[in-house]
């Protein structure tokens, strides 16, 4: 899908543990403005349904796994996170739903704007609409 794929970070480590580093302009393609994590969130609740009009985000589930739908207005796939030196990057114009969280999920999100309720698209059929422009 355009504007949405996995992104494999590097692993370092040694008999001590093993570290991720995640760069701004380099493993990330963009300046990081914003980050934020979801935890405690039931199973059965689904988090997002929205899409950003400009924002580009990195997704990465640090602890535990979860579901990411995202739908580009004409195509949908569901992604699993699970591994923790794997990214999903999902950019402009992409509707998200995050759900199926296992008990011990941590999702952090690197964001590409500081955040602004103006930005949103919180309605499918609007977003279809945008998308079809």
């Amino acid at each position: 899908m355009k504007n949405c794929y996995l992104i494999n970070f590097d692993i370092k480590g040694d008999e001590r543990g093993s570290l991720v580093a995640i760069e701004q302009q380099k493993n990330i393609s963009f300046e990081i403005k914003r980050i934020y994590y979801i935890f405690n969130t039931e199973k059965s609740f689904i988090r997002g349904k929205h899409a950003h009009r400009e924002l580009n985000q990195v997704l990465i589930c640090i602890s535990g796994n979860c579901k990411i739908k995202v739908d580009s207005g004409k195509e949908i796939k569901i992604i699993e996170l699970k591994e923790r030196n794997q990214g999903l990057f999902i950019g402009q114009m992409i509707w998200r739903e995050m759900f199926d969280f296992s008990a011990d999920c941590v999702l952090l999100v690197l964001a590409s704007e500081y955040y602004d309720e103006e930005e949103y698209i919180r309605d499918y059929d609007e977003f279809l609409k945008a998308v079809e422009q």
